[in-house]
């Protein structure tokens, strides 16, 4: 693995190959045929700390901000880090039970109703900020309570059981 500086990642060209796979070159060195984008840390910063992986799962290197892309790069990164990170808004919360540890949500999002579960509030909860909630169930579906501030009362208390 290594880390790039700042303007080095002009030599990561990433494109879609004739399948739609994600593949990637590094100047004239090296070409990798599967190619996986995430945001290592911290997720309060889109935009930063970007790791390429390859298939199976090696990091390749990580670079520190987004706009360190080329411009042709860039737009690949964004949409694969769309994909990977597609959030559900939740709304309203319908229903929360606790049985065993496992939580089971019943919510309206922004792309609609939707059941889910959460296995470890501990582990699958994230802040990222004070009021500013991200849930990740097993399958790896984000739900995002933007401010729980701004939700009815009976969402709130329903939320505030859970915490």
């Amino acid at each position: 693995m290594q880390t790039l500086e700042a303007g080095a990642p002009g030599d990561l060209r990433l494109f879609y190959d004739e399948t739609g796979r994600l593949r990637l070159t590094v100047g004239e060195e090296r070409s990798y045929l599967t190619v996986k984008v995430y945001q290592a840390w911290p997720l309060s910063l889109p935009g930063r700390c970007i790791s390429l992986q390859d298939g199976q799962g090696e990091e390749i290197v990580l670079v520190d901000r987004l706009d360190h892309f080329s411009t042709v790069s860039r737009p690949v990164i964004e949409e694969e880090l769309r994909r990977r990170y597609l959030t559900s808004r939740v709304l309203r919360i319908v229903g929360i039970r606790t049985e065993f540890g496992v939580t089971y949500w019943d919510v309206v999002t922004d792309r609609g109703e939707r059941d889910f579960v959460i296995q470890s509030l501990t582990e699958s909860c994230v802040w990222l900020g004070e009021h500013h909630l991200l849930l990740v169930d097993p399958e790896g579906n984000r739900f995002e309570i933007t401010d729980r501030r701004e939700l009815d009362p009976e969402s709130r208390e329903l939320l505030e059981m859970v915490l």
